[in-house]
């Protein structure tokens, strides 16, 4: 029975995963080729203008969709036991990724993200984590303490999946309370990642 319902939270997880990951694609895909005048950029428009945010923004966009498809297959055992090269070059790639576009860029639209000083600190706050989780799984595959590289990618993956939780969280608080949208806004900011951290850290717990 605990293996059946085991399979069958799996086969959930990766249809959910993948249909909300479709959905990102199709959000990324608006800024495709670069395009100034589109969806969240409407918002940004004295940010826009610095040459500095414009890298930014499309290095985040770009790095982070391809974070989320990688992250969300890190964590196959079929993949991880029978294609251990595999998975070893993804995880490679999704790292490089993290620790030099989507982390560091996502420090800098932090600075002049939306809501002001509390939704600014709470963005810096999960780029600074999502650079360390996942350095610290690096170092961990690196000296081959598996466990520990584990748990940290997971720490690290699930600030990942903020793109997706923070957007289904806004559509639930705005379906629901409809509150005023920059306290939406605000509130997300935080719970986008602080869930699926917390989510991560009880089963990490658990699992000991």
């Amino acid at each position: 029975m605990n293996q059946t319902a085991n399979h069958l939270f799996k086969v959930a997880y990766y249809l959910s995963l993948s249909y909300l990951t479709y959905l990102m694609i199709l959000i990324t895909w608006q800024y495709v080729p670069i395009n100034f005048n589109v969806a969240f950029l409407n918002l940004k428009e004295e940010e826009i203008n610095f040459t500095h945010y414009q890298i930014a923004f499309f290095s985040h966009v770009y790095s982070s969709i391809f974070v989320l498809i990688i992250g969300a297959f890190q964590f196959s055992k079929t993949i991880r036991n029978r294609f251990s090269s595999l998975h070893r070059n993804l995880g490679k790639i999704y790292i490089l990724l993290v620790l030099a576009f989507a982390s560091p860029s996502g420090l800098v639209m932090a600075y002049h993200a939306n809501g002001g000083f509390f939704s600014k600190v709470s963005f810096s706050i999960q780029a600074v984590l999502w650079f360390y989780f996942t350095w610290k799984a690096y170092q961990f595959a690196k000296n081959k303490d598996w466990k520990n590289h584990q748990n940290f990618m997971m720490r690290s993956f699930a600030l990942t999946l903020s793109a997706i939780s923070l957007r289904l969280l806004k559509w639930g608080i705005v379906s629901t309370l409809a509150p005023p949208p920059m306290d939406t806004y605000k509130a997300v900011a935080w719970l986008g990642w602080m869930l699926n951290l917390a989510i991560i850290e009880i089963y990490i717990w658990k699992r000991k």
